[in-house]
């Protein structure tokens, strides 16, 4: 029975692959016709198109961390279609920090993404067509964060509002842990206090500390020898509340690698739901976050 087993495991050992960018596109087509539906249904006039917003958000190279970490995104706007017809708030799946995040694990999130949608039709009785996947070829990480990304701003169509700042401030403040915890590990002392409230902060505002925080994070990731991604792309002109809520995303999506390589195996907690919290408040934390981290002038691995 042993020897049965063990050549079980080894056969199916044999038979397992990692997901291919291409596979995993066809998951996202899969959750945007889900979506479009889901619009549909409840005669939303869809806008993503018609405003001048490109499918395309980006043209940078990145990595599996930062798509995994926008189907977390996605996850929050689900919860936040769930409460708006009644229904419980279901707490995003995290992950141990790791330098390099295997694809299989954004496969498995597009899975969670496509269960929630069934179980969200469900609950409200909607009787949708079983979708198909398509078969693509040639696709990269880029193309995988831009079709979720496109997904993401059809939620805040169906959710009526982009995703409120009190949403971002709890972002940013699972940010203020995530150094909190490399500062202690390495034994960096903490004096910071916030700055005074910047009562005109706009979008614009948090989004530019979000990316200073970001080119922080990408000095120190070359002391590591992380393989670092430039984020210039993400800046603009004037930005919109789900700007800020994506670059606090990135921002934690390149804190793990950092928690990785000083030996930081905890998990980053959700995010706790806050209610009425402005541009200000938000402004004011992110721009702490970034004084606290600049405290950080080395980096040892294990962090001693």
């Amino acid at each position: 029975m042993k020897i049965f087993i063990f050549i079980l495991l080894i056969s199916l050992s044999l038979f397992a692959k990692d997901m291919t960018s291409s596979e995993l596109y066809g998951q996202v087509m899969l959750i945007e016709e889900e979506v479009e539906f889901l619009l549909d249904h409840y005669k939303v006039v869809h806008h993503h198109h018609k405003d001048g917003e490109k499918v395309t958000h980006i043209s940078i190279e990145l990595k599996p961390r930062h798509v995994w970490q926008k189907t977390y995104e996605i996850m929050i706007k689900i919860n936040i279609l769930r409460n708006r017809f009644g229904l419980e708030t279901i707490e995003p799946v995290n992950t141990t920090p790791v330098l390099n995040l295997n694809p299989d694990m954004v496969y498995g999130q597009t899975q969670r993404i496509l269960t929630e949608l069934n179980i969200f039709k469900m609950r409200e009785g909607v009787v949708s067509p079983v979708f198909k996947q398509q078969s693509f070829k040639e696709k990269r990480p880029l193309d995988v964060f831009d079709a979720l990304y496109h997904v993401s701003v059809l939620l805040d169509e169906l959710n009526g509002a982009q995703i409120p700042l009190s949403f971002s401030y709890g972002e940013t403040l699972r940010i203020y842990d995530d150094i909190t915890s490399v500062l202690q590990r390495l034994n960096v002392e903490d004096n910071t206090i916030p700055e005074i409230k910047n009562l005109s902060a706009t979008p614009t505002n948090m989004l530019n500390n979000g990316i200073l925080l970001l080119e922080k994070i990408k000095q120190l990731q070359i002391l590591a020898g992380i393989a670092v991604v430039d984020f210039s792309q993400f800046k603009k002109d004037e930005a919109k509340e789900r700007d800020v809520f994506e670059i606090s995303e990135m921002v934690l999506a390149e804190l793990q690698t950092i928690k990785a390589f000083v030996g930081i195996k905890i998990i980053t907690p959700a995010a706790t739901q806050y209610e009425g919290k402005t541009a200000a408040e938000v402004n004011q934390l992110m721009s702490w976050n970034l004084r606290k981290l600049n405290l950080i002038q080395s980096l040892k691995k294990g962090g001693k």
